[in-house]
């Protein structure tokens, strides 16, 4: 009777703040609603089914120096067939889609299916596995539904932003929250680095590549990634802000395969609450340059080790992530505003958007003879030091690939050679003289992943 009486009062309550509801009697009460955005915007999002194949080793101990000495090539790789499930925005009528890379990356077969359930066969224009972005083309007889762009810049923390997409492969989903988070870099999971939008819309496995977008039906992020320890969302996903994603629409349309990202040539980092004492700030703010390139366009326009900089055409930086955005946004070819301080002075400079030159010519060549045959290696210069991830100072030779017997010393691609049977190496040229010179006992000196280590073998 307890029970009854006490669902009968939760009735009672409840029934009377219904029958007090009305029909919206005009456009504001009417806007409440996101279904109406929802039918407007929903029908550009995509889901996407992409095939890859993957060779797999036949045994966990292939691919380890130490087994393959005694087992050598007697197990092969064996291709293995990987489904990815993921999402994706159409961004022109003529289908433009963007996605991200894990999703559709170095994939075989890729589907698109819209709302409509009509299919398409796609392929990949542009790809980017440090941004975590993908460009698609889909071919249609009728124009397609599509998503305008929202400059990513002018959002604000605070702001409504709804996430559609394809959660766990159930069909499309609509989320909605807010924008938690601006300036988001070192958050994202996988291989994407950079500066992300933070939103609390729900993101699921399956919503990657999704749309997330403001009150008025515009694209201002393509769902990348959440932070999770349970593999759903605790209401932290993040977002490529629009203006990157557009960049990589304008390089795709312009004939790129690979997307154009402007080398800075410095290390800096960011001015903590330390560094801003030692710079006499008053506030932590900027990227402290602490290494500079003698090619840089950084150096061209007069900056130097400790000056810092503060914004990039208008926009604040506080993090070496956060700059090389909104340089990128710029483009390369293009000319970006810089503000920054030189010995407590504020100043302007023009910066221009280069992409990293290969001076001096890195010369990629592979060895065919003598103790090194295998050995595929280049000159370190700004290109090969943008393409492998390294430091502006590196300088030497890097080995692009291995291959033959010097697998089982222990050398893998990335790793930097400084050193060959104590001469030095400044060149590729100087590996191959060396290996011509026919040497029974070597010793190689270098670096592996920012560790100094020296191989010794006999032939």
């Amino acid at each position: 009777m307890r029970l009854l009486l006490a669902c009968f009062c939760a009735m009672t309550l409840l029934s009377a703040p219904l029958q007090a509801q009305s029909v919206p009697q005009n456009q504001a009460e009417i806007s409440l609603s996101f279904a109406p955005l929802v039918k407007q915007a929903a029908p550009a999002v995509v889901n996407i089914f992409a095939n890859r194949v993957v060779q797999q080793r036949a045994t966990p101990f292939m691919g380890n120096p130490f087994f393959e000495q005694f087992f050598g090539d007697m197990q092969q790789m064996q291709p293995r067939v990987q489904n990815s499930l993921g999402s994706g925005v159409i961004l022109s009528e003529d289908g433009i889609v963007v996605s991200n890379y894990h999703v559709v990356g170095m994939a075989t077969e890729i589907r698109v299916v819209l709302k409509d359930r009509r299919e398409f066969d796609a392929k990949v224009l542009l790809a980017d596995q440090q941004s975590d972005i993908a460009i698609l083309k889909i071919e249609s007889d009728e124009p397609l539904p599509w998503l305008p762009f929202r400059n990513s810049d002018e959002v604000e923390v605070g702001e409504l932003a709804l996430a559609i997409g394809n959660p766990f492969g159930i069909g499309q989903t609509v989320s909605s929250g807010i924008i938690s988070g601006l300036s988001r870099s070192g958050v994202a999971t996988g291989n994407a680095r950079g500066y992300f939008i933070q939103t609390d819309a729900a993101i699921n496995p399956g919503n990657s590549g999704g749309a997330l977008i403001d009150v008025a039906g515009r694209l201002i992020g393509v769902n990348t990634s959440i932070l999770t320890r349970s593999g759903g969302s605790n209401g932290v996903g993040f977002a490529i802000p629009s203006n990157l994603v557009a960049q990589f629409v304008m390089q795709a349309q312009d004939g790129q395969s690979n997307f154009m990202r402007p080398w800075a040539g410095i290390n800096g980092q960011a001015v903590d609450i330390s560094l801003a004492e030692g710079f006499g700030l008053a506030v932590p703010e900027g990227v402290v340059i602490s290494a500079i390139h003698p090619l840089s366009p950084f150096a061209e326009a007069g900056l130097g080790a400790g000056d810092i900089v503060l914004s990039v055409d208008g926009q604040p930086v506080n993090a070496p992530a956060e700059m090389l955005h909104h340089m990128s946004v710029r483009g390369v070819g293009q000319v970006a505003s810089i503000t920054y301080l030189s010995e407590g002075e504020v100043k302007s400079a023009g910066v221009a958007l280069i992409s990293p030159p290969n001076d001096p010519p890195s010369n990629p060549l592979t060895v065919v003879e003598g103790a090194l045959a295998g050995l595929s290696l280049a000159t370190i210069n700004p290109a090969v030091s943008a393409e492998f991830g390294l430091p502006p100072e590196a300088q030497g030779v890097i080995i692009t690939r291995v291959e033959g017997p010097l697998r089982r010393v222990g050398l893998r691609r990335g790793d930097l050679i400084g050193a060959i049977n104590r001469e030095p190496i400044a060149t590729s040229a100087d590996v191959e003289a060396i290996s011509r010179e026919g040497a029974r006992s070597w010793r190689i000196d270098g670096v592996s992943n920012g560790r100094r280590f020296t191989y010794r073998f006999r032939l």
